[in-house]
């Protein structure tokens, strides 16, 4: 009997160098695309941003968690110098004593012309300039920058000589002088025996050039307190 042969079967091998393609393969890479298209996003986007941009992030991440361990609290300045009244504080400008302090209903030859509603006080304080050059002491001079009264409202007013009663003495080097510092208050705000703090500070030489020119006493530093009592006096005694 012939015997029927079966044709074999023919298989078609993959170009060399190629593997399948698993079932779902399209999708994956699809996926796989679609990643990388997202990071290549992000990371144009991150070139346009300023690198600057990070680092205050990253300042603004810090003290975020800083802050929220206590890590940023104040910390306290340093309490002033006290003196005692009568004890000489000594700067660049002046070596100076806060010996008194008075309050008046009014002081004629002051230079302080109170309101109704106010009252002067004024300090007996000792100057001597230690600076090479004299020195004014009036209202636009550096004194009211110098001094300052735990007084809500005081206001500087004037500065006079004990001695003879000039206003707005100028103060020559190395001579000493006693004078008055006037302010005017609030009436009622000081009764006799009160107690008030002043507080002294010191200047820096400013030296002008181009549009201003000269030399003059700023940028007031505190530097000492002194608590004085208060006397009153109705008048000028």
């Amino acid at each position: 009997m012939g015997t029927s042969e079966q044709p074999a079967a023919t298989s078609v091998a993959a170009p060399s160098g190629t593997a399948p393609s698993p079932a779902g393969g399209g999708a994956a890479a699809e996926a796989t695309s679609a990643r990388r298209s997202r990071l290549s996003r992000l990371r144009a986007a991150g070139d346009r941003v300023p690198t600057k941009w990070f680092a205050g992030i990253g300042t603004a991440a810090f003290l975020v968690a800083t802050a929220a361990f206590g890590g940023l609290n104040a910390v306290a300045a340093p309490a002033l110098p006290v003196l005692a009244a009568g004890e000489t504080h000594t700067n660049e400008l002046y070596a100076l004593a806060v010996e008194k302090g008075f309050l008046f209903d009014e002081l004629p030859g002051s230079g302080a012309y109170p309101a109704d509603d106010e009252q002067i006080v004024a300090l007996r304080v000792r100057f001597e300039n230690v600076w090479t050059a004299p020195e004014s002491t009036g209202t636009l001079s550096s004194m009211p920058k110098m001094f300052a009264l735990s007084v809500p409202d005081a206001t500087f007013a004037s500065t006079v000589r004990i001695d003879d009663e000039t206003l707005s003495p100028w103060l020559q080097p190395g001579v000493p002088a006693v004078l008055a510092l006037v302010w005017t208050v609030p009436r009622g705000a000081l009764t006799d025996g009160d107690e008030v703090i002043v507080t002294i500070s010191d200047l820096s030489l400013h030296t002008g050039s181009f549009v201003a020119s000269g030399r003059w006493w700023t940028d007031p530093q505190e530097a000492a307190t002194v608590a004085l009592p208060i006397e009153y006096l109705a008048g000028a005694e």
